[in-house]
């Protein structure tokens, strides 16, 4: 059979048709329009389908077509008009295929979701289905049913059910009422500790009520974190303050709103009169930002029942209401779910059943639960892409030759934590003839093997960023570069692109030059190895004394930086040493710097400068930079009163006051006080954000105390350093330019996905330690361990267990309730299907 399909279908069916088991499908240009209109992501998706040849799918352009198309008639909506092409169009096909033989006889049949428009088809002689009523003929694919969309939406309220919700406003009163100032437009932020509460980031540029907090189930009124929504302000003498208490949503029947109310009690109880903030009230949604979400099934209690509450692995999004007949073999499983509503008398929204990743708690689907959860591009490249990279064997030509010099005579090394193979930088340091030194640090040279616009540029700008999980990197470029070609192993020519100084012995910098060149790294060592060589008394070959000249000039860059007001914080970071068999992390360590690597940090962060500073000169208006704000003195708070409970001052008007009294800060009786309160300033920190110069005039990088600075030396890892090559290249008239390099506005855009990508790569980097800690825990029993308390909240205590870099939300104990747990402040939870009360997310450990 074939079959054109209306929008409806496609916007609410998608994982249906993209089911192997769907095939031959024509998709109308009216559909295409309209589905490009309502929801770009479905778009892009079913035009991936359309362009897989196995599918079988064909966009017919229905509107250029002589015989199909029609013009709107007086009186008629643009909607009619479409609904009518649609029809007009499946019976042309009917009439067109009825040429073919008649033993090949295809059949056409119609799929909409408009009762009307089918109404219309079966009187004009057209076979028409609903979508569901088409997919429970497929009898031999039971399963696609779960996979319907659950069509009630916000008009059509559930069987029953009291109203809990009030109406949202609709979208053409929204904008009136943003325009003239009653209602504010702004991002909706869930908060991860209160499902009740959440705040809205208002857009544009005011100044005051940047932030509206919302509170209580009306008031957040069915909207879903990441939505743009319109919240009303609410009187003043209605504002609240953050709640300190931390509240999960562990309720598993939806009637019970009593509960939710004596919930939303203790949220007002004893607010603080100094910490009332803008307060508001969600009216209305402008634009829904759902995406599939990874969780599990938490089955329903009733027998035989068909109809669960799915929890999603993100604790910022709310349960969701799924219809599945396979809730038996789902159960412990991780997997994908997709919103489709949230009507008014519904506590929870409705969605439905997309697919199954595997076991919970097994490695490999916790891994994809991860990368899936933090929207990080981890599909194997293409052959488009892959049909881009050198052919096989390289070896540098005269062309490239031209613009580059001959370095190959020079003592470099590499320095790299073990195990490293996308080598990005090399160094080396000697002695000139007049008693000057020369230090050079050499990058690959990727912009060399990734041209500008074709697909292997495209793939590696979407990616943005390498991503570091526990045992797996998901490489931002192919590994013929980023572990061969691009990396600068020893012994091997590899083309680079290097930044050489001119110094003295007091690390002041005499001359800068930039150069595209030639290398052959005589040594690729780690930072232990690098360590052993300078304090080696016998060793005296040239790779050592340049490592020793280095870690000299390195001390004083450092401490140069430091006086200047650059800052030193810490994170409680842990590396795990794997079974080299089940791949199973058997023991943690706390990471633990060496002195090299912080010199090869001081000569990184120097190159980034001096890079920063040429580009900038040469194209003011579009270099692209990295800053990192000053945070709001605001941010302090939680640092100046931790400080102040142990009687110390912490002085925070600027960043050296900050990094000077962080240093004071000791206290004898308990050592690891001033690692915690560096710990604390880490949280109190901005983002720091990729930009480009022209639309900003704050070059500013707080935490380095630098004016300004940029990405230069790991183009392996990090797409921004690609462009910042291509800009220093133009520069010095080792590369030509290209129309997107010189567009302040398309760099801007560029930017955002970068930093939206760096930040999900940090956070699912985090996400993989979690995970890997609570397998290193599984085999564990119960381990007793010193923790300190972060933060007290009005129902629990946030832990940090240094040994082990862990965070945790310790729960106190309730009068004629279990004892407390530690709850962990991860996104990926383990599991294992012989605990049910591990169920709820928490471990006790």
């Amino acid at each position: 059979n074939s079959g054109p399909a209306r929008a409806g279908p496609v916007l609410g069916s998608i994982d249906i048709l993209e089911d192997p088991v769907i095939k031959n499908v024509i998709v109308l240009q009216t559909v295409l329009q309209e589905v490009r209109n309502r929801s770009a992501p479905v778009y892009k998706r079913i035009r991936d389908v359309i362009q897989n040849p196995e599918k079988h799918f064909y966009s017919f352009t229905n509107e250029h077509h002589r015989e199909t198309y029609i013009e709107q008639e007086r009186g008629e909506t643009s909607n009619d008009r479409n609904d009518r092409a649609i029809r007009v169009a499946v019976k042309w096909y009917n009439e067109h295929l009825k040429k073919i033989e008649e033993e090949e006889k295809i059949q056409v049949i119609f799929l909409t979701n408009d009762r009307i428009n089918k109404e219309k088809a079966l009187e004009e002689g057209i076979t028409a289905y609903t979508c569901e009523e088409y997919i429970k003929s497929l009898t031999a694919n039971p399963e696609l049913v779960d996979r319907l969309a659950c069509v009630s939406d916000e008009g059509k309220e559930i069987e029953g059910g009291k109203i809990i919700f009030p109406e949202h406003i609709p979208l053409s009163k929204l904008q009136q009422g943003i325009k003239s100032g009653i209602y504010l437009q702004g991002t909706y932020r869930a908060n991860r500790e209160n499902y009740l509460e959440a705040t809205v980031w208002v857009h544009g540029d005011a100044e005051e009520n940047k932030e509206i907090i919302v509170q209580g189930l009306k008031h957040l009124n069915r909207a879903i974190h990441e939505d743009v929504v319109a919240v009303e302000l609410l009187a003043k003498d209605e504002w609240v303050a953050p709640s300190s208490v931390v509240l999960q949503d562990d309720g598993q029947n939806e009637e019970d709103i009593e509960n939710e109310e004596e919930k939303e009690n203790i949220l007002k109880t004893s607010i603080n009169k100094d910490m009332m903030r803008p307060t508001g009230r969600v009216v209305g949604i402008i634009k829904r930002n759902w995406r599939p979400y990874c969780g599990m099934l938490s089955k329903s209690q009733i027998k035989e029942a068909r109809r669960h509450l799915f929890t999603p692995a993100d604790r910022r999004i709310p349960r969701i209401r799924i219809e599945t007949r396979q809730a038996d073999t789902l159960e412990g499983q991780r997997i994908i779910v997709a919103i489709d509503g949230w009507p008014r008398n519904s506590r929870y929204p409705n969605g439905h059943f997309v697919k199954n990743l595997g076991s919970a708690g097994d490695k490999e689907t916790e891994t994809e639960v991860l990368l899936l959860e933090h929207d990080v591009p981890h599909q194997a490249f293409s052959q488009a892409v892959l049909s881009f990279l050198p052919k096989m064997p390289w070896s540098i030509t005269e062309e490239d030759m031209k613009h580059r010099e001959d370095l190959r005579h020079l003592n470099v090394c590499s320095v790299d934590p073990p195990g490293c193979t996308d080598i990005d930088d090399a160094l080396h340091c000697r002695e000139i003839g007049n008693g000057n030194l020369e230090v050079g640090v050499h990058i690959a040279d990727v912009s060399h093997f990734i041209r500008p616009g074709n697909a292997l540029d495209e793939e590696s700008v979407k990616r943005g960023t390498t991503v570091y999980l526990c045992e797996k990197r998901i490489d931002m470029v192919p590994e013929l570069l980023s572990s061969n070609l691009c990396s600068l192993r020893s012994n091997v020519d590899r083309l680079a692109f290097s930044c050489i100084w001119e110094m003295n012995h007091e690390a002041e910098i005499l001359k800068t030059r930039f150069t595209k060149s030639v290398i052959n790294s005589k040594a690729s060592l780690t930072y232990a190895e690098a360590q052993m060589r300078i304090d080696s008394a016998t060793m005296n070959d040239d790779i050592t004394n340049s490592l020793r000249g280095l870690n000299r000039l390195a001390k004083i860059l450092k401490k140069k930086r430091i006086d200047n007001g650059a800052l030193t914080l810490a994170s409680p970071e842990v590396r795990f040493h794997m079974d080299s068999e089940t791949h199973d992390p058997i023991d943690l360590q706390t990471k633990e710097l060496k002195e090299t690597n912080s010199m090869v940090e001081e000569f990184m962060l120097l190159a980034n400068i001096s890079v920063a500073q040429k580009i900038y000169d040469e194209f003011p208006e579009f270099a692209l930079l990295r800053k990192h704000p000053a945070p709001p003195p605001s941010n302090y708070d939680i640092l100046v009163k931790a400080a102040k409970s142990k009687n110390l001052e912490i002085k925070t008007d600027s960043a050296k006051a900050l990094a000077e009294s962080l240093d004071k800060a000791e206290s004898p009786a308990f050592p690891y006080l001033n690692t915690l309160l560096r710990i604390l300033t880490t949280r109190c920190m901005m983002q720091a954000v990729y930009f480009c110069s022209g639309m900003d005039n704050d070059f500013h990088h707080y935490g380095l105390a630098s004016p300004i600075y940029t990405h230069f030396t790991s183009p392996i890892r990090r797409y921004a350093d690609i462009i910042v090559h291509r800009l220093l290249a133009v520069a010095i008239g080792a590369d030509s330019t290209y129309p997107e390099l010189t567009d302040k506005h398309k760099l801007a855009e560029m930017c955002k996905n970068l930093n939206y990508r760096h930040k999900m790569a940090q956070y699912a980097q985090r996400a993989s330690v979690a995970f890997h800690t609570q397998l290193f825990f599984k085999t564990k029993g119960v381990v007793n361990e010193d923790a300190y308390i972060l933060f007290v909240r009005k129902n629990a205590i946030v832990v940090l267990i240094p040994k082990y870099g862990l965070e945790g939300t310790v729960f106190f104990e309730e009068k004629d309730k279990p004892a407390p747990k530690l709850e962990y402040n991860s996104e990926v939870q383990a599991s294992s299907k012989d605990e049910p009360e591990k169920k709820k997310k928490k471990l006790q450990k």
